[in-house]
């Protein structure tokens, strides 16, 4: 099995980053404008980036400030079955985000492509928790 794995630091606090990747509000900033997203064990949060299709994530962890686990349900046909997990840590007034995506079945061209645009979702991330400006699909040009 394949797992991407990023890390970004966001100068600010866990709460904060929390509630960004937790909440309708915070998702629509940072990753799409069209989403059904609730804080719930067990809620499948759906987002739509205009594929033709819906992915579904179903929340399978939640620790406040620490950690979210999301099990995808329906996107894409590599991503069904793949988890995403967010780890948060804070020092100094510095959040940790380490986001990890796996059980991919196999490296591909598209995997190679989602670790490029998880990277993005970070910066949009870190935009959003620092500036209250993220940039979500429907905003980038590239």
């Amino acid at each position: 099995m394949e797992s991407i794995e990023q890390i970004n630091y966001l100068k600010a606090p866990t709460a904060t980053v929390y509630k960004a990747l937790t909440s309708e509000e915070g998702l629509g900033q940072v990753w799409t404008k069209k989403l059904n997203v609730k804080p719930e064990v067990g809620f499948v949060n759906e987002f739509d980036f205009d594929e033709g299709y819906i992915t579904k994530f179903k929340i399978v962890e939640l620790e406040e400030n620490n950690k979210i686990v999301w099990e995808c349900e329906a996107s894409d046909e590599e991503w069904v079955g793949t988890k995403v997990s967010f780890e948060l840590t804070e020092n100094d007034n510095i959040t940790t985000v380490v986001l990890k995506h796996f059980d991919w079945r196999e490296r591909t061209d598209f995997y190679r492509w989602c670790s490029y645009n998880w990277a993005m979702f970070l910066y949009s991330l870190k935009t959003y928790c620092e500036n209250q400006k993220g940039l979500p699909y429907q905003e980038r040009d590239f």
